[in-house]
């Protein structure tokens, strides 16, 4: 997705990872074609190229402008969705290898960062996990003695840097960081050019597929990249319909910036125990000014349109902990992918032997995508790698199927909205700047009216598997329950797995 497609804007955005960069515009072959620029096709693309590969990356918008630059950039190795649970779903030894292969991602983000000389405010921190209530202190208990059975750097401390938590029980974790996401990507590119790699913007890969002997992608364009491998890294993957996606769900998530003053509260990452959970950073600013940044009140994609409540819940709870902070400076949203077992999906993809597949960020989509290139360049170069297993993509959790069939859910009560009447009974009914769900006849409609009264009329079904797409009011898109499809008001597909516009209706 690309930022300027949205009409938020995060506090990142403003910095073009690559301006001078352009569409593919003629057929290319190289050893390794990665679709996707956020930071795990990026990445990816970096270790491959210092590998001696040679990379092409190509992106549908402008490069590092997808979900990465909607993130609020926390490096943490702590499992998003407890280390109680992983351990439940799937034993002690692969949430081990867990956290040490998010530990290793921490790592390498700051070997890379001062290797290739890259100014992004890299900075060694220490998480804290605490109670939302008194009464969930018992939730601290148990995720202190999960993280010691593995071998977590953890203690329990009291006080925490905010309004009435001097007596507020924690759990710190130590070797956490935080950096500026945009900046590092930025570095990246300049690293994967300098070893031959090509970066093009603007081209819609429509289609993967193995050959005999390697890869072919095709783009809207009619041209064609082939290489011995490919890695599909778009959030949600364009080249799989059922496999990955009926493990994995999207979520929104919501995110503001506000200025504060410098050294009103300690530099670290911050994460309560809510359920959607609030969490909160610094990111240095200029002169005595930094910007504290705090996100949740998180939703499944589509579920509902009510992002201006969530912004105001966001703020009043950050209000309440920081009293003190000044102005709001950025608001934001962005997409998630969260899978039935709390790690990402990496490496072939199920079917295939020469694509591979990064997906299921799973809230914790920096150091996902940077795991993402440490394994799928040892399978690449090496066959194998230590943590396969643990991120394997054809995986199945005989535990996680309550979640499974819970998320699969969405879907089969998505396709019955088709029979449902309209948000409204007729296209002469919606404002400038509205957009709706309206029937005409037998068919739904997704319809929108511009400020200058312009009107878009589309199919409500989304090109992936046809489910029926919801207003994102916030962000002036079309969005998919099922498995995470963004569209433009014209159509246009902005984020996969679709990569055709909703069909017009004339």
């Amino acid at each position: 997705m690309n930022v300027s497609d949205e009409r938020t804007v995060s506090l990142w955005a403003p910095l073009r990872v690559m301006p001078d960069s352009t569409p593919l515009t003629r057929n290319d072959e190289a050893d390794a074609v990665i679709i996707g620029s956020g930071i795990a096709g990026l990445s990816v693309a970096y270790e491959l190229a210092l590998a001696g590969q040679k990379v092409i990356v190509i992106d549908r918008g402008q490069i590092g402008s997808g979900m990465t630059a909607r993130t609020t950039a926390h490096l943490s190795s702590i499992c998003d969705d407890y280390f109680s649970k992983l351990i439940d779903l799937r034993g002690r030894e692969l949430a081990r290898q867990f956290y040490e292969s998010q530990s290793a991602a921490i790592d390498r983000i700051e070997g890379i960062q001062g290797s290739e000389g890259i100014a992004c405010d890299f900075r060694r921190v220490d998480g804290f996990l605490f109670p939302s209530s008194e009464g969930q202190e018992a939730d601290l208990k148990r995720e202190l003695d999960a993280a010691l059975q593995i071998g977590v750097a953890v203690e329990k401390v009291t006080g925490l840097p905010f309004a009435g938590c001097t007596a507020t029980p924690a759990l710190r974790y130590s070797s956490q960081a935080t950096f500026h996401p945009l900046k590092y990507l930025r570095g990246l590119t300049a690293g994967i050019r300098a070893r031959g790699g090509k970066l093009f913007c603007d081209t819609v890969v429509e289609g993967v597929e193995e050959t005999e002997g390697g890869v072919r992608a095709s783009t809207n364009s009619g041209f064609t990249v082939t290489g011995k491998w490919a890695v599909v890294a778009t959030n949600s993957p364009i080249n799989d319909r059922v496999a990955i996606h009926t493990k994995q769900a999207p979520y929104r998530t919501y995110a503001l910036s506000f200025e504060i003053e410098r050294g009103a509260i300690a530099d670290g990452l911050y994460w309560d125990t809510e359920d959607p959970y609030h969490y909160v950073r610094l990111q240095p600013g200029d002169g005595a000014t930094d910007f504290l940044i705090v996100g949740g009140e998180d939703h499944k994609t589509g579920a509902v349109d009510d992002a201006l409540e969530r912004f105001d819940a966001l703020t009043a709870w950050t209000r309440r902990l920081v009293p003190d902070i000044g102005i709001e400076t950025h608001r934001w949203s962005g997409q998630v992918m969260e899978t039935i077992d709390y790690a990402a999906f990496i490496g072939r993809n199920p079917g295939n032997d020469r694509v591979y597949v990064v997906t299921g960020d799973s809230g914790e989509g920096m150091t996902h995508g940077v795991v993402a290139s440490l394994l799928i360049r040892d399978l690449v170069l090496n066959g194998d790698s230590p943590w396969r297993e643990v991120y394997e993509p054809s995986r199945k959790t005989a535990r996680a199927i309550g979640d499974y069939l819970m998320e699969n859910a969405t879907a089969i009560k998505n396709f019955a909205e088709y029979v449902a009447p309209g948000e409204l009974d007729s296209v002469d009914k919606l404002k400038p700047g509205e957009g709706a769900i309206i029937r005409e006849g037998l068919t739904k409609i997704a319809a929108f009216r511009t400020e200058d009264g312009t009107l878009y009329k589309q199919s409500a079904s989304c090109t992936h598997i046809g489910c029926h797409v919801h207003w994102n009011s916030l962000e002036h898109c079309w969005d998919c329950p099922c498995h995470g499809s963004h569209f433009a008001v014209d159509g246009t597909a902005l984020n996969g797995p679709a990569v055709s516009p909703l069909a017009d209706i004339r």
